[in-house]
């Protein structure tokens, strides 16, 4: 008998449902974990904060008159103690996190399914786009934040980590810490600029077609 996944319900990963014949997948893709530890869980800077504190618990213990070795050491190493128990609990949310989040992008839409405890799944049709931006980090691991259009409102708290920092107001759903940004920006944009396109391509034919259903009784009658 095989063993269950946690996300064995979805037709493809990533996906909640089957895609439509008309719709095929581009990219798919995952945050980098420690790229992600690093820029949303601030792994860096919480270890920078705690070595702040061995440091100044160090130099307040030296400058103690009849200071021991054993006192010397126990306030650091509590400090030590603490640094790691808060830095391996980070590093594992950030790979959780990682593992649980998939992005997707077809040639219809974007989709961002996140969540650790609870799987929720975020549908992003290229008409709600206005803009999408990149922040590119010097190893290639980037964040693309996504500007949709007023009416389109998500919930900051229910979309972290994967939403751009600071931007309560009017949220803005973002593809953390992906691999390979630039590239992955790049097909973004090809797959909105090839869907709009279409898309004014077949309103044209529309119009067309309702023009020639319109005249072409007009003209018999004028015969």
């Amino acid at each position: 008998m095989s063993e269950l996944n946690e996300f064995e319900w979805e037709p493809v990963p990533g996906l909640p449902a089957p895609l439509p014949p008309d719709e095929n997948i581009i990219w798919q893709g995952s945050p980098d974990w420690l790229a992600l530890a690093i820029d949303a869980f601030h792994v860096r800077k919480v270890a920078l904060y705690f070595a702040a504190l061995i440091a100044l618990d160090l130099i307040r213990q030296l400058t103690m008159a009849g200071a021991d070795s054993k006192a010397l050491l126990a306030g650091p190493a509590l400090s030590l103690i603490l640094c790691l128990g808060a830095l391996t609990l980070l590093a594992s949310l950030a790979w959780l996190s990682a593992s649980a989040t998939i992005y997707t992008l077809t040639n219809k839409r974007l989709l961002i399914r996140f969540g650790i405890a609870i799987q929720l799944t975020i549908n992003l049709p290229f008409k709600q786009l206005v803009a999408a931006d990149l922040a590119e980090r010097v190893n290639g691991t980037g964040n693309i934040p996504l500007q949709t259009r007023a009416g389109n409102r998500i919930s900051y708290l229910v979309m972290w980590p994967h939403v751009r920092p600071w931007h309560f107001r009017h949220p803005q759903p973002m593809l953390r810490a992906v691999p390979n940004a630039r590239h992955v920006a790049g097909l973004i944009a090809e797959a909105v600029r090839t869907n709009s396109a279409i898309g004014a391509s077949n309103d044209s034919a529309r119009v067309e077609t309702q023009s020639t259903s319109v005249v072409s009784p007009l003209d018999t009658a004028g015969a």
